[in-house]
């Protein structure tokens, strides 16, 4: 199971933004359950109330190097560029700014025993 979380200016458009960007995506689609989940922020977040996350339960870690490839994609798309934390088997990566190496570090970092 994968969470993804984006704080920072316009970050719920965003996360809604890519909700709809691996919608589109067939591999996904079938190959992962994609659903919101409800999430207390960190103590450091300077957030009112429980924040939006997307929740993906994949098959296998193909999938991880799929949602990879695709939300680097999805990134070249967008304007904004809100902090966003993807947590894979109790492993968190932090993606900040245009971080052109994210395909590769995220593969590495959720693909370590």
């Amino acid at each position: 199971m994968m969470q993804i979380r984006m704080d920072g200016p316009g970050a719920d458009e965003e996360l809604r933004s890519l909700r709809l960007w691996l919608l589109e995506i067939p591999e996904i689609r079938q190959h992962a359950k994609i659903s919101w989940l409800t999430v207390d922020p960190q103590p450091e977040e300077m957030s009112a109330g429980a924040l939006d996350a997307l929740q993906l339960v994949t098959d296998n870690l193909w999938q991880m190097a799929t949602f990879s490839l695709a939300y680097a994609t999805w990134r070249k798309t967008r304007v904004r560029s809100p902090r966003v934390t993807v947590e894979y088997n109790g492993k968190i990566v932090t993606i900040e700014g245009d971080d052109s190496d994210v395909v590769e570090r995220v593969i590495r970092t959720l693909a370590e025993e």
